[in-house]
This record gives C-alpha cells, structure tokens and sequence, in this order.
C-alpha cells in the first residue's frame, strides 16, 4: 500500500507525518524551530535553519515506518499563513522569515485604516490588512529597510519555501496566494492590487492548485530526508484549511473550528461574501473560497496558566513521564460545576478589538482557587471563538461545528464549546489535522483520490449537543464578556502607554 507523507510547519514545530492511503497514521516526528525575537513585536526564524529541522524530522519519521522510501507516493507541506519568506534575486534566504506572530507593521495597518487603504483592499482582496499580513510586513520592509527591499526577488509563504527546499521550484498555491495579493474575484493576482499598499515591482510567485504536482525530490533534498530521488510534490496548502480539511470539516454548512495559538474559524462558500470580520481567502479549487475569522486568542492562553498555576506540579509530572493534563481536567471540572464571578478575556497575544486590547481577570475574589481561573481563562476562549462564529453566522448560516486543537481532546472544554456556541461539537478522530489535510492533497496529486474532498473521511470522535439550560447561562456570560471588552475599549491604550512612559 502507497504511504503519503504530510508536513506541518507551525510556529513553534516542525511535524512529519507517515500516512498510509486508507489515512491511518504510520509514524510521525517533529523538531522544535526556535524563535527569535530581535526586539519588541519582531518575531522571526532562521529560513535555513526551519529547513534543516523539517528535513530531520521528515528522516525520523521515514526511519520509524519501516518503510522503504520508494513507498511514499508523495509530500505536501502546510504551514502556518502569513507572515513573510523573502528570497533574493539569488534565491537565497533574505533575512529571517517572518511569523504570522509579528506585529511590527500594527503602525502601518492603522494608518491604512485611518486613510482608507483598508477599505480599498477589503473591496478588491477580500480581507482588510492586518499586522502580520504579507502586503503589511512588505509595507514596513520597504519604509524601514529599503536596502532589503530592493533585494527581494521572491515573496514566499512559510510552506512555499519548505517547497523550494525539497524540489527547487518556486512558486505557492491557491489558498496561500490569497493572502494579500489576489483579486477576491477571479481569485488570481492583479496588477494594480500592490500598488493599493504602495509596493511596486513585487515578484510574486506562480499560483497552482495545492494538488498540484509542482516538482520533484532534489538529489540535495533526498541526501538530507532519506526520501527518494524523484519523489512527487504537490504545491501544498495554508495550514487554516489543511486542518479544515483534515477533520472532514471543509465544506457548506459546517464551521471547522482550530483552539490553537489562533482562534481560527472557518467556513466554505461558493460566492465571494466579503467582511470585514472574516477573511474572504481562496478555497481548495477555483470556484471556492473560504471565509476565516482569526484571532491570535485561543489556547495559548490555557497554556500560559498551566505553566504559571502548576508550574512544580508539572514538572513533577513530565519528570515521572505523565501528563498535568488530566489533574488540571479535574480542577476545571469541578469548577465548571459551581457558580462563578471571574471572567477573563485571553488577550495574552493578542485579540480580535486590535493590537492594544490586553487580556485580564475581572471578578477576582480571595476564595477563587486556580479551578476557577481555569474556568475563566477556558470560557474566555471559548467566549472568544463564539465572537467569530456569531460573525460568520450572519453570512453563511453554519448548522455544525468541527473542532480539534489540543485543548478539544477534553470532553468537558468540547461540552463548553457546545454550549458556548450553542451548536453541536464533533471532535474528529484526526489526530495530526493539519498533516493529514497536507497528504490528502499529496495523494490526489498523484491518483489516489479523485480529488483532495474524495479521500478517506476523518475517523469520527464525539459529538457533544448543546444542553438548553447551560447554553442559556453561557449566553448571559457571554453577553457580560462582551460589554466588559466594549466598556476596556478606551482603556486598553491608556495601559499600553504605561509602558512608553516607563521606557521613556
């Protein structure tokens, strides 16, 4: 049986992943891809450096199947979206790539929506600029370091240079294109959209299908993975939609939810509905597109206080080979079973009200124990979700709600989320989402399945319904959430400002 391998760079890991064509996992390994943060709101990572550990973890896992290299059919890479991979005329590396997690260019972005350039791109892209949105970060590039600007000679997407790395061809897909440059239309790029930025004589790459064969294993790129010669590539995919469709979630009528670093939610359409709360992007195949609303406000923040509030006990745990999770279940548990008055808004890393809003605790009281902080901060992420998914609601009239995320593995937060959204959960049997989406593409690419839609569907997982009386009780909370974040709108900027005054 052909095996199919699906690689997931994220933010902070880089995954390889063995499936074989019936999508039952064989083998998989990752590499941790170190940060860098150079200064306040800069946060990149060495180009080179992202390659050599991808192609490490491609071998581990190679080497862990058992099987032959000649038995993958095919790669894709996904990765995570936006941001910035800059090569030279060269095609070397430019500088450090760029993460979807900066925010350099926030200065830019207000200035596009104080003078109306925010507008105009939402009218002809789909989506207005945001800090770490490709034309955002090629903007601040060319203002701040035009040296480098004049040097770029390709415009790459995280994935696109996994891609350029394994066969030399240089070039991105459907989904990934769309993220600043394309005409929300024809879905294809136009020549007077970067003049929209004030960017002029951008190269930017050739747009294929992501099941498109683009290219082949280099002799370079075998050396390193252990694959072999002349193995297929397809162009690969946004991360957002490779786990959308990794959960069988990338379809009409369903919302495919993400808990991660992101609060990502996502729904296909076959019209073109532009707003500005959602992202307007590409689909999978002309024809499609889908609308994503995101915010960096989701997960990060349940792991911010597991490592401030368990700190001993988790490193108790991780030293005995187990896991803090399930003794921080119980704590949550409990707490969801009792009344509460603490709130929180996870705002850690940023927020769907922009880049000064901060997160914080409201209702503190001196008998509230980290059960209930817990509570909130879960709540806080679930309430968080619930704003993007009320947004898309209005468009498209979703009837069902696909999660996966590390924190949906717990039945009690995807009971939350049920209830929160008040629509039922199904948390997918898919344990690698975003990799599987990666090698569904890879396998139609080469004749396995018909299409990326057409192959084998996500193992099915729990389905959790709304309970009337709960849903009722989080509607009234989450009504509270938001009027505490519309009455902190003014304050926000007072409290950043705290800190220029201190550095001044």
């Amino acid at each position: 049986m052909a095996c199919l391998l699906g690689i997931d760079n994220g933010l902070t890991v880089s995954k390889a992943v063995i499936f074989d064509e019936d999508g039952r996992e064989i083998a998989a390994a990752l590499r941790r891809v170190p940060q860098q943060i150079p200064q306040p709101r800069h946060v990149e990572r060495d180009m080179a450096g992202l390659w050599r550990a991808t192609a490490a973890a491609v071998a581990e896992a190679l080497a862990r199947s058992g099987r032959a290299p000649g038995d993958i059919a095919a790669v894709a890479a996904t990765a995570h979206g936006d941001g910035v991979y800059l090569l030279d005329q060269a095609a070397q590396p430019l500088g450090a790539g760029i993460l979807s997690l900066d925010s350099r260019a926030a200065g830019v972005v207000a200035g596009w929506q104080a003078d109306g350039t925010a507008a105009r791109a939402l009218a002809r892209t789909g989506q207005e600029p945001h800090a770490s949105a490709p034309s955002a970060l090629l903007a601040w590039i060319a203002r701040h370091q035009p040296e480098r600007f004049a040097r770029i000679g390709h415009v790459l997407a995280c994935k696109d240079w996994i891609r350029y790395c394994l066969t030399g061809s240089i070039g991105t897909d459907l989904t990934e294109a769309s993220t600043s440059f394309t005409d929300v239309t024809t879905q294809g790029h136009a020549a007077d959209i970067s003049a929209i930025f004030g960017l002029g004589g951008l190269n930017l790459p050739q747009i294929d299908r992501p099941d498109q064969v683009v290219g082949h294993v280099t002799e370079a790129a075998a050396a390193l993975t252990g694959l072999r010669i002349g193995t297929p590539v397809v162009a690969g995919l946004h991360d957002v939609t490779a786990s959308g469709l990794g959960i069988s979630g990338y379809g009409e009528g369903i919302v495919a939810i993400v808990a991660g670093t992101y609060s990502i939610n996502e729904t296909v359409t076959r019209q073109p509905l532009c707003d500005a709360r959602w992202f307007c992007r590409n689909g999978i195949a002309p024809g499609e597109w889908n609308a994503m609303a995101i915010s960096p406000a989701s997960a990060t923040n349940y792991d911010w206080l597991l490592d401030r509030t368990f700190g001993a006990e988790r490193q108790a745990a991780e030293a005995a080979g187990d896991s803090i999770h399930p003794q921080a279940a119980a704590e949550l548990q409990a707490a969801l079973a009792r009344q509460s008055t603490l709130m929180f808004h996870p705002y850690l890393f940023g927020s769907p009200h922009g880049a000064g809003a901060s997160a914080g605790f409201l209702g503190l009281r001196g008998w509230h124990d980290r059960g209930d902080m817990l509570r909130a901060v879960v709540e806080g992420i679930a309430f968080n979700h619930r704003l993007h998914v009320d947004a898309l609601r209005e468009g498209f009239a979703p009837r069902e709600v696909r999660l996966t995320g590390g924190i949906s593995r717990n039945p009690a937060i995807a009971q939350l989320f049920a209830d929160v959204l008040n629509l039922p959960v199904t948390v997918p049997g898919t344990g690698e989402a975003a990799a599987w989406g990666a090698a569904l593409c890879a396998g139609a690419g080469v004749g396995l399945y018909i299409s990326p839609h057409h192959g084998p569907p996500a193992p099915e997982g729990a389905t959790f319904d709304p309970q009337p009386a709960r849903a009722a009780e989080m509607a009234h909370r989450y009504a509270l959430h938001t009027e505490i974040a519309a009455r902190l709108a003014p304050i926000w900027p007072a409290l950043e400002a705290l800190a220029s005054e201190e550095t001044a």
